[in-house]
């Protein structure tokens, strides 16, 4: 009688050590995930070998991008500019051509915006998008306070001196003070307090010149000067126009009143006028 094989139900040792590592962790979830990610990456990569693939992506891409940003929500169809003269309005529609409609996703503000702000006349200035497709832009010009005269002309200058443009003749700007000389930009704010102290010789003022970029003259009609130090410019300038209240000073045959001296304030005489101190003098030492 033949010997009957019986089965033996514990496993092999390579299939035990299969179940053992399949009920690990990791590597269940390197077959959940790890792996049809790695066919799937595998899968791609194959696909986008081909250059036909790629450019077709590339076109989708292109056409979905355009379908949306040519919305009509999106489009702006002009510029509007509040804040500004007809000509800043001019010149930042010039340094900022746009050809309308264009899409809000291809204007670039802060470039726009550091264009505009590049114009002399204009301070700052914010834009953006509103609705109904506009592109809003909002100027603060330069306020200009003062004249300068330079070898080139006149220019217009703000508080803080810097050129807003050109100007043509004096004329155009009667109520503004004229200032004159190198360095003179530099020195706006002093200018006007210069100005305003002047107030009862304002009448008789033609402007303030700086001299050798230290200090100021006040320039007065009839070719008469006041010279101010370098320092208490604006004081000395107050002691000045109060000797010429109390003695009527400016109205006497002087050329300049120098007060770069605080201790010896010195009047410089018209030639005349020197001429008939000394053929006085001359005839009173004749009487003696």
């Amino acid at each position: 009688m033949s010997e009957v094989t019986r089965f033996d139900p514990a496993p092999s040792r390579l299939k035990y050590r299969v179940e053992r590592m399949m009920l690990t962790p990791f590597y269940r979830l390197l077959l959940r995930v790890g792996l049809p990610f790695a066919l799937t990456f595998g899968a791609a990569s194959w696909w986008l070998s081909y250059e036909e693939n790629r450019e077709w992506i590339v076109l989708a891409y292109v056409d979905a991008r355009a379908a949306i940003q040519e919305r009509p929500e999106f489009m702006v169809e002009l510029m509007a500019i509040d804040g500004a003269d007809p000509s800043i309005d001019a010149d930042i529609r010039e340094i900022v051509p746009l050809d309308f409609p264009v899409s809000s996703f291809d204007l670039d503000l802060d470039q726009m915006r550091r264009t505009i702000t590049g114009l002399d006349a204009v301070k700052s200035a914010s834009l953006f998008v509103r609705q109904g497709g506009v592109l809003q832009v909002n100027v603060r010009k330069r306020e200009p306070v003062v004249l300068w005269r330079t070898e080139a002309g006149l220019e217009l200058l703000d508080r803080e001196g810097v050129m807003t443009g050109p100007v043509a003749e004096r004329a155009e700007h009667p109520d503004l003070p004229v200032i004159a000389g190198a360095g003179a930009d530099q020195h706006v704010n002093e200018a006007l307090r210069l100005v305003a102290a002047a107030g009862p010789l304002m009448h008789r003022l033609r402007g303030l010149e700086r001299m050798g970029e230290r200090r100021w003259d006040v320039v007065l009609d009839r070719g008469q000067r006041i010279l101010l130090p370098e320092t208490g410019a604006v004081r000395a300038l107050e002691r000045a126009i109060a000797m010429d209240q109390a003695v009527d000073m400016l109205a006497r045959d002087i050329v300049a009143v120098d007060l770069r001296l605080r201790e010896r304030p010195t009047l410089r005489m018209t030639q005349s006028a020197l001429e008939d101190l000394w053929r006085i003098r001359q005839i009173e030492a004749g009487g003696n």
